[in-house]
């Protein structure tokens, strides 16, 4: 499966609450319509899924990223439900992925069973550095976007602050563009 990274048009990003992020985007790929309440839940699921990622500063490198000492944040799963037309991808809501699977730095799960299932989303909770302070993942990682081109899915997206989304999608052709404009309807 190809993956294209795109450099043909200029968008920019500009999403109620978010920062401003300008991306490269090809011509005709479809763009994600992300409905307010959908959205919302998913900041919500980001949130409490994020809870005391700060309270680590007693642990090692290795005891943070193992999660089994204390685990104070997990990565989580929703199934991402909605409309697909030629120019929009539109998710109007999510639900949990079954049989989820949370560490702090994977989550697995599955959305057989899903009506109108359109894509995934996943979050990239905080990590505390060795000075207490956030890192933050601000992007789909290859592995990712390696797990979404094999699958069947049309949009993959991530949650790496709250309300702060990076997503792929697949053009007409099948082939994976990253990054992909969103915007909240």
């Amino acid at each position: 499966m190809r993956v294209i990274v795109g450099t043909l048009l200029l968008a920019a990003l500009v999403v109620p609450g978010l920062e401003s992020i300008a991306t490269v985007v090809p011509h005709g790929a479809p763009a994600v319509v992300l409905s307010r309440d959908a959205r919302d839940s998913m900041t919500a699921a980001f949130r409490h899924s994020n809870e005391h990622w700060d309270e680590q500063a007693d642990l090692n490198t290795m005891e943070r990223m193992l999660g089994t000492i204390r685990p104070t944040q997990r990565e989580y799963l929703g199934c991402l439900q909605g409309r697909i037309g030629p120019r929009t991808i539109r998710i109007e809501s999510w639900v949990p992925a079954a049989d989820m699977k949370q560490l702090p730095l994977a989550v697995a799960g599955h959305c057989d069973s899903v009506p109108r299932l359109v894509g995934t989303w996943h979050t990239h909770p905080y990590r505390a550095d060795l000075q207490n302070l956030p890192i933050k993942e601000r992007r789909l990682s290859a592995q990712d976007l390696a797990t979404f081109a094999d699958s069947r899915l049309n949009v993959v997206l991530v949650m790496w602050d709250q309300d702060s989304v990076d997503a792929a999608v697949r053009d007409a052709e099948g082939a994976v563009v990253h990054p992909a404009r969103v915007a909240v309807d």
